[in-house]
């Protein structure tokens, strides 16, 4: 999490030339909508539920570390002539708060993960007051960032309702089908085994939704620094519980990781890395990682294999690359 956000009125400057922009430019509303997202995850859902209703663009792509991500010259000019904007919220864009916030008053912007009840939601262990954001991990949470997103389209494109309910149900269907398979295939990791250690702590809704004690090496935020200490307490549980698979995550340095698996060696405990976790971001663009449920797959399956549970190779649907 930043120590230093964007400051009020650095983010109102950015909003004003955002509008004037717009203005300028003199957009007119029209078919397909124009639509930004802030992540991958967001953009592929509003492609799902828009079909060829929307033009969707992502400003963070594959690799992209949303806590710590600033607006470029070109995001502001992209947001300025976006017919929707949607962001996560819940400090998951840290950076851009001020700004999104101060652009809603203005424009059509919508936080479509604060769309998940308050009672659902998991703490956040540095800053009170805030929760975990990380919610795409567990599906069934994800499905309210998905109707969120229809009614986002919807109030932005009322004559195209019934696309939007039609595509949403039909996504949400097949996100159902994935969580059938995520429950079946993580129950089959031993008991002792359902430990998912990983660079940062994002996968909290996943371990509770499944059943896992999870660690991170840093906080919710990879803003967060591990430390000396932080990083000697994991190695004394990866020895004490004999863990011995740790996982590296696509969008964070695995340079921590390492020097785990380094202090656990040196006490005598073997440990490997068990694949790439996509965290905060999907995979590349135009394949099945590069999706929400690719995403997310990909990591249920590698998660069970690694500690010791069954799981086909090629995923819920046959579609992940081989080695993914």
């Amino acid at each position: 999490m930043p120590l230093f956000p964007t400051s009020r009125p650095v983010a109102r400057y950015l909003v004003a030339l955002a509008v004037a922009l717009y203005v300028s430019a003199g957009v007119a509303h029209a078919k397909p909508l124009n639509v930004v997202a802030t992540t991958s995850m967001i953009a592929d859902a509003a492609r799902q539920v828009a079909g060829d209703r929307a033009e969707v663009t992502a400003l963070m792509g594959p690799g992209v570390d949303p806590h710590s991500y600033r607006q470029t010259r070109s995001d502001i000019a992209a947001l300025a002539r976006a017919d929707l904007v949607l962001w996560h919220g819940l400090y998951l864009e840290a950076q851009l708060e001020e700004f999104f916030l101060d652009l809603g008053k203005r424009r059509n912007v919508v936080a479509v993960g604060e769309a998940v009840a308050r009672e659902k939601l998991l703490s956040h262990a540095d800053y009170e007051g805030r929760f975990d954001p990380h919610v795409w991990m567990d599906p069934k949470l994800w499905e309210t960032v998905v109707y969120a997103v229809r009614d986002a389209l919807i109030k932005t494109d009322p004559d195209g309702a019934a696309t939007y309910n039609a595509n949403a149900d039909a996504h949400v269907a097949e996100i159902e089908k994935l969580v059938a398979y995520m429950t079946s295939v993580t129950a089959t990791v031993p008991k002792q085994s359902r430990v998912l250690l990983t660079a940062h702590d994002a996968f909290s809704y996943f371990g509770r939704g499944y059943d896992f004690d999870v660690l991170g090496i840093q906080g919710i935020s990879t803003e967060s620094e591990a430390g000396l200490r932080r990083v000697e307490e994991l190695v004394d549980t990866i020895v004490e519980r004999k863990i011995s698979a740790v996982f590296v995550e696509s969008s964070v340095p695995e340079r921590n990781v390492r020097a785990l698996i380094e202090g656990a060696s040196a006490r005598g405990q073997d440990v490997v890395i068990g694949g790439t976790l996509y965290s905060d971001a999907m995979g590349e663009p135009g394949t099945y990682e590069g999706t929400y449920i690719g995403m997310i797959d990909h990591n249920a399956t590698l998660i069970t294999r690694a500690l010791g549970g069954d799981a086909p190779e090629g995923g819920f649907q046959g579609k992940l690359a081989a080695g993914s």
